[in-house]
């Protein structure tokens, strides 16, 4: 997945992809990652963006990038959630969505 690899590349840590679409209406997957500080987070966010224009894929919205503590990045059927570590823990993503299924990330 696109996204996915993109952080990976930018040092993201415990990235992770969750197939939502049994669960939710709004997207198919999350990928959820974080840095381990403002710089990295743009950085990951920023490096996302770029993948995603770099092969034509039309990003609906990003929110965040400025305070660069959780970054939304909306992909159509795909929504990236690239936190700051803090704010990682506290939003509990995985928890929250803890009946959608994980996707194991290969490449």
């Amino acid at each position: 997945m696109l996204a996915a690899t993109a952080a990976e590349e930018k040092k993201a840590q415990d990235v992770s992809v969750l197939d939502i679409r049994d669960v939710s209406a709004f997207a198919d997957y999350f990928v959820i990652c974080h840095g381990g500080s403002r710089t990295q987070v743009e950085a990951i966010a920023t490096a996302i963006k770029k993948k995603c224009e770099e092969k034509q894929i039309r990003i609906k919205g990003v929110q965040g990038l400025q305070e660069a503590r959780w970054v939304l990045i909306d992909i159509g059927d795909v929504v990236v959630h690239v936190f700051h570590r803090d704010e990682r823990d506290f939003y509990d993503l995985e928890r929250l969505w803890g009946d959608a299924e994980p996707v194991r990330i290969t490449g």
